[in-house]
């Protein structure tokens, strides 16, 4: 997983030197009861000061000169230019190719998704939860660079792991519709496995890992790092929206030094 002080750790991925990428951890921070205790997020009911608080050690704790831009994450595929944006602006990803400007997005079981191209000149953070994974962020994010997507990599952050994300049979069939390929299609179908709920029988356990790694191939990006980790099994690091509700969330951020 690459190293880890308590409170975040810097993706395994060979990023260039110019690229900064850090997600935070559930642990190290101030925040206390449900979103003990290194919660980043505002908008879940946990104390303001304390959010703050957590902010601001990560960023010094990274040694960052700027503030990241904090996304209102709607479920969307909109994806902002950085420098452009409004203060809290609604979307689901940014990109930026200035230096000391920090994307950032916001999850607990969604899935974040750092890039960045080999030359080191553009970076992009993206939350995919699966309506957005679906509905082409990824597409959207990719669309931003100037360098081709074979020279972009990805790293694939927290997310909830393919034993734990039980769907029903509409995400599949809404997968399938947006697919941008047969061959996308057949990635798509593997991606889902049977749950043998007796009481659901229809329903799937889907690997947003496997989804994501399908549309980011399907992109034309065959880079990608990370997605071996599980949010709903491993409390002690992750916060889980599908296992507490009322919980806290991670900082997933990247940005050119």
């Amino acid at each position: 997983m690459g190293s880890h002080p308590s409170s975040f750790f810097i993706p395994d991925w060979p990023a260039p030197i110019s690229v900064g990428a850090a997600i935070s951890l559930r642990s190290g921070g101030i925040s206390k009861g449900l979103f003990s205790s290194n919660n980043m997020a505002l908008h879940v009911g946990d104390n303001a000061t304390d959010v703050r608080a957590n902010r601001d050690s990560l960023i010094s704790r990274l040694g960052l000169l700027g503030t990241p831009l904090w996304l209102n994450q709607v479920h969307g595929t909109d994806v902002i230019y950085v420098p452009d944006a409004e203060e809290i602006p609604d979307a689901d990803g940014s990109y930026t190719d200035k230096s000391q400007t920090i994307c950032a997005v916001m999850t607990a079981d969604c899935l974040p998704i750092l890039l960045c191209d080999r030359a080191g000149s553009e970076v992009a953070a993206v939350h995919a939860g699966w309506r957005g994974l679906c509905h082409g962020v990824v597409r959207q994010a990719v669309g931003k660079f100037r360098s081709p997507a074979e020279q972009i990599m990805a790293f694939l952050g927290p997310a909830i792991g393919p034993k734990a994300f039980e769907v029903g049979p509409e995400v599949l069939e809404s997968f399938l519709d947006n697919a941008q390929s047969q061959q996308h299609q057949k990635s798509i179908i593997t991606a889902f496995k049977s749950t043998d709920n007796n009481q659901f029988n229809d329903h799937f356990f889907a690997d947003l890992y496997a989804l994501a790694r399908a549309e980011l191939v399907a992109c034309g990006i065959d880079s990608i790092f990370g997605g071996d980790f599980c949010t709903f099994s491993d409390k002690e690091r992750f916060y889980s929206y599908r296992r507490e509700q009322t919980t806290g969330r991670h900082a997933s951020l990247i940005w050119l030094k």
